[in-house]
């Protein structure tokens, strides 16, 4: 089931012009008033904590700049839910929002629909999940990205796992969905962090960014290399899967296990030692950054890519 959430009063719906500032309506004398511009926000998976924080983050912003803007915040039910993504996009077209800040579930498949927006005169920003740039230039379009460098966490966050191993120890990388940028990123910075610590990988399998998924990979994996001792894992809700299963097979201690999110459901478990190492990417203010991006794209008539925080978190 996809939620909607809508923050703040709905004052306008005429259509704008691309990067144009705001919206109107009209007094009853006819003439043009200023109304606050809607900004949507379109998230992946709200079953995904990080994705309900990052909601949470954008409601308060919000709240916190009522007189500015009016928020428009839904989700989908399930990471692979892409078809239910391009109908929120295509829910947020038709209502004439002013602006659209997505984080794609998919890096290529939300292109054609994000170019229907943008020919729609809506600001279009892409936060958490990079757009896939081949796509967007056979599309003939130029989202900016604001977001972390996942590849670069990924691999700070890998180095604090390989630091405790030895050259030669066998690991593992479950991996989020390979379409989306963002978990090939991360794939690729755990996939750095391993061949220069001289690290055997013995697979690399996709969780789909899911707990009970990577459970089931992680259970497996502990069955066909007795001598696993690392499972390195391309979002939080994995590495609480990986977990489960090593300490359902009695091994803990014995297999390391990584994360990327610093959600609070892990928190504990980096504190324990059960996960080494998270990354966090301040998912309160990911949204955020977008939206305040989206808000100065609609006052100035550009935007560009921004680079955002992101830092390992360890015991």
């Amino acid at each position: 089931m996809k939620k909607l959430y809508v923050f703040g009063s709905v004052l306008c719906s005429a259509a704008m012009a691309f990067l144009a500032t705001g919206c109107a309506k009209q007094s009853s004398s006819g003439e043009a008033t200023d109304a606050k511009p809607r900004v949507a926000l379109v998230m992946k998976s709200l079953a995904n904590e990080f994705f309900g924080t990052m909601a949470a983050g954008a409601k308060t912003h919000q709240a916190e700049n009522a007189a500015k803007y009016d928020l428009i915040s839904n989700g989908i039910k399930n990471e692979t839910d892409l078809a239910e993504q391009v109908g929120l996009v295509e829910q947020m077209i038709a209502m004439r929002v002013n602006a659209i800040v997505v984080a794609p579930a998919d890096s290529k498949a939300l292109v054609p629909v994000l170019k229907r927006a943008l020919n729609a005169g809506i600001v279009v920003i892409n936060i958490d999940n990079r757009l896939d740039a081949e796509a967007m230039a056979g599309a003939g379009v130029s989202i900016p990205f604001v977001g972390p460098d996942n590849r670069a966490g990924a691999k700070a966050v890998g180095a604090v796992v390989a630091a405790k191993l030895s050259r030669g120890d066998e690991v593992a990388i479950i991996e989020g969905i390979p379409t989306a940028d963002n978990g090939r990123q991360r794939r690729l910075g755990f996939e750095d962090a391993v061949g220069e610590a001289g690290l055997k990988l013995v697979s690399v399998q996709s969780g789909q960014w899911e707990m009970e998924k990577a459970n089931t990979i992680a259970n497996a994996l502990l069955t066909a290399h007795p001598n696993l001792k690392a499972i390195l894992c391309c979002n939080d809700n994995m590495a609480l899967g990986a977990v489960a299963a090593i300490r359902a097979a009695g091994r803990e201690g014995k297999v390391l296990v990584a994360g990327f999110d610093n959600i609070k459901a892990v928190q504990p478990l980096i504190q324990s030692g059960a996960i080494v190492a998270t990354a966090n990417q301040y998912g309160d203010r990911l949204a955020v950054f977008g939206i305040e991006a989206a808000l100065a794209a609609l006052e100035t008539k550009s935007a560009q890519d921004r680079a955002t925080p992101v830092e390992v978190v360890t015991r």
